[in-house]
């Protein structure tokens, strides 16, 4: 991803434009494939959808990083209202487990940099991208899509522009690994008098809530699955990160991806082949850069 925030800044011509608006409709069609799998065991039944569709809907009028905090937070009280959960009676503990006093030190030490980033992003603009990557990092619920409205909100375009931003979403979609690795592109890109510099905070930053957070929590993880109201409440998180990811896939991908009807077109049948044979994301990526290629030349 470094590597092609490098070169997508040297790229000129009609031919290199079909390519990175294909990247752009293949975020599209995936964003849109998670979401079918994210709404399908994530809001199975009426309640849950209710709170996704209030989610998205709220999403499209104040999306904005502070709102969608508080849109998840209002899903956790959503959850414990009207979700019943299935609580289970028992939870293997398998491998490594940290003691309580390690954890209190990684659960604290995530809340410091989490507040501590803000502060000392006045001062530089690697600092400041560092806490717009950590804070993206620690807020992910549900799977690593939901980053995209976190990281768009925050970094355009203040750092990026929306096609650059695309553009680079698109095309982490061809990468075997997380989708975090995203965050190479955009720290390099975000910060061209230090790409390198940029690149390593932002993707250093964006795991290591993640690390500090799942390690410090094992030590509860047994009695929060236990927990109903617990249960409840995630329940009703997952719901609102379902509308979020929605609303997204809405505003930005739609609105500055998808610019015809031919556009709407390879976004549809890209989606449907990936829906029905489960290609690879890689097939899909191909695909629709092919096809924007192909419009350029007729």
């Amino acid at each position: 991803m470094f590597g092609f925030a490098a070169m997508a800044g040297h790229l000129e011509g009609d031919m290199a434009t079909a390519v990175l608006h294909g990247l752009k409709l293949a975020a599209v069609a995936i964003v849109a494939q998670a979401l079918f799998g994210m709404a399908r065991t994530l809001v199975p039944d009426w309640s849950r959808r209710t709170i996704a569709l209030a989610a998205a809907a709220g999403m499209l009028v104040l999306a904005s990083p502070v709102t969608q905090i508080g849109f998840i937070a209002l899903g956790a009280l959503s959850g414990l209202l009207v979700c019943t959960p299935k609580v289970r009676s028992s939870i293997g503990n398998g491998g490594w487990i940290p003691t309580r006093r390690a954890s209190f030190l990684m659960l604290t030490g995530a809340a410091t940099i989490l507040l501590l980033l803000p502060v000392a992003g006045r001062g530089g603009s690697l600092f400041e991208l560092a806490g717009i990557f950590y804070r993206a990092g620690a807020l992910v619920f549900g799977g690593g899509h939901v980053v995209l409205p976190l990281l768009h909100a925050e970094l355009v375009p203040g750092f990026v522009d929306d096609t650059a931003f695309l553009t680079g979403y698109g095309a982490a979609q061809a990468l075997p690994g997380p989708l975090f690795a995203l965050s190479a592109y955009l720290g390099a890109v975000g910060s061209p008098d230090a790409p390198l510099a940029g690149g390593l905070i932002a993707i250093v930053a964006i795991f290591l809530p993640g690390l500090l957070l799942v390690a410090g929590a094992l030590p509860f993880r047994a009695a929060i699955a236990k927990n109903a109201r617990a249960q409840a409440a995630i329940m009703g998180v997952n719901a609102v990160v379902v509308g979020i990811l929605a609303a997204a896939l809405y505003d930005p991908l739609w609105t500055s991806g998808v610019k015809s009807f031919a556009d709407a077109l390879i976004v549809g049948v890209g989606l449907l082949i990936v829906l029905r044979f489960r290609c690879p994301p890689l097939a899909l990526v191909a695909g629709t850069v092919g096809a924007a290629l192909a419009l350029a030349v007729i």
